[in-house]
């Protein structure tokens, strides 16, 4: 809530119009009737798709998902980041390439794939990613660890 998306959107838009090779996909809050409801996945082509939910019942499922009170849509998530990290992975353009990657987060972290393509997106030479990742509270997140302690990172606390 300190703003993370908006500056991402606004540093995206930017780019775009400077005329800069960029991909990628944000998480947009879901409200209904003034309260958040969930997350979406919206990636820079314009798709769009569940990331949670609130759950409705207190039952769980064993394939389910949560964080707090939401219900996390792995397979709609997978569906819509995979094939766009993917791409920017096995883009052979000779140009660089920005990756917008907001967020690594705990939602995120469920998807073993995601975790795979992001270390790989990171790797990877000529791609230049703009990501974000929450500060630690509680249980650290290996990957947000790894990520933040790496020399090829620049970290930027936004309040």
């Amino acid at each position: 809530g300190v703003g993370k998306t908006t500056l991402i959107q606004k540093v995206t838009q930017a780019l775009k119009s400077s005329g800069i090779p960029i991909d990628g996909f944000y998480t947009e809050e879901v409200r209904e009737g003034g309260r958040r409801t969930g997350f979406d996945v919206v990636t820079l082509s314009g798709k769009r798709g569940p990331l949670s939910r609130v759950s409705s019942d207190s039952s769980t499922s064993r394939r389910e998902y949560r964080v707090g009170q939401y219900v996390v849509d792995l397979v709609s998530f997978e569906q819509l980041v995979l094939p766009m990290l993917r791409n920017v992975n096995h883009d052979s353009d000779a140009e660089k390439k920005i990756c917008v990657i907001d967020e690594i987060g705990k939602m995120e972290l469920f998807s073993q794939a995601f975790i795979q393509a992001v270390r790989q997106t990171l790797t990877g030479s000529g791609t230049v990613v703009l990501g974000t990742i929450p500060i630690p509270k509680g249980k650290p997140l290996d990957l947000v660890e790894e990520i933040r302690s790496r020399k090829d990172i620049k970290v930027f606390n936004v309040s």
